[in-house]
């Protein structure tokens, strides 16, 4: 009886945290489908607040969409050799490391913005590019990607199961194709989860280093929240919603695969 309340309780503050985060985020996109917000439901539903956003604002969804893209392989090619890197080096290296590697986060992002600038705003040709955001969202992301890969090779003991491939005779390259990546495969599926999202959602970052041609989608929806009326808004964060969520679930889909897909453990023999 003792644990059926406690289960009762777990439940109840689950079901009640998750209304806590879903809730706003419903009334918001219902807003985006309501004839007059203020009025309600009874003004009728329509989506010609969302037509209306796709006619101004189609141009950010796709940029937002090549940016996360960009940044999920720029993030991949640099953060998985990085965490193999940092699992290599030194503790007491590592340790100094990876706080570096966390001060872009810890840092306000107009501050980081700011720098990025100073330093590449000289280059007119990428200062007016959307590369110039994908920088900025890199270097935001990049600790995202390192921090859950470097924690999965610590729990499999990588260092020994590479040991162990080079003397079997294993390449560099072979041992990171064939026994690194396959092995830390949870930690770039979760990595990949937080660089995806965390790029298509940054503002902070974005709004500094965006020009009027390279507005992104958190930007546009500062813009319609602040310029236009309160459905137009609220029918961006639907298109906003719309876009994140395929990505996630595809993310998703990938993790269940893989996990069905057998972890190659032990290096193979060399003939």
């Amino acid at each position: 009886m003792k644990r059926r309340g406690l289960f009762y309780l777990q439940a109840g503050l689950t079901i009640l945290t998750a209304l806590f985060m879903i809730v706003p985020v419903v009334l918001s996109m219902l807003a985006g489908v309501t004839e007059n917000y203020f009025i309600g439901l009874r003004s009728g539903l329509t989506l010609k607040w969302v037509a209306q956003v796709w006619e101004m604002y189609a141009d950010t969804f796709w940029l937002s969409l090549i940016v996360a893209l960009s940044c999920l392989l720029v993030t991949l090619l640099l953060g998985v050799p990085a965490a193999w890197g940092l699992l290599k080096s030194p503790a007491r290296w590592a340790g100094r490391i990876e706080e570096c590697l966390m001060l872009p986060v810890a840092l306000p992002g107009l501050a980081t913005a700011l720098g990025i600038i100073l330093l590449y705003g000289q280059f007119s040709g990428l200062r007016d590019s959307w590369l110039f955001i994908l920088i900025g969202h890199v270097l935001f992301t990049l600790p995202f990607m390192i921090r859950p890969v470097l924690a999965v090779m610590r729990g499999v003991q990588m260092s020994r199961l590479e040991e162990a491939a080079a003397s079997l005779g294993a390449s560099f390259w072979h041992r990171f194709f064939t026994v690194v990546v396959p092995n830390c495969r949870n930690g770039i599926l979760a990595g990949a989860f937080m660089v995806i999202t965390l790029s298509v959602g940054e503002f902070n970052i974005t709004w500094m280093l965006h020009t009027p041609l390279t507005k992104t989608l958190p930007v546009g929806l500062a813009d319609a929240y602040a310029s236009m009326r309160l459905e137009v808004g609220s029918a961006y964060t639907l298109i906003f919603i719309m876009m994140i969520l395929p990505l996630l679930l595809m993310l998703n889909a990938c993790n269940h695969w893989l996990n069905r897909q057998p972890a190659r453990t032990q290096p193979e023999e060399k003939a």
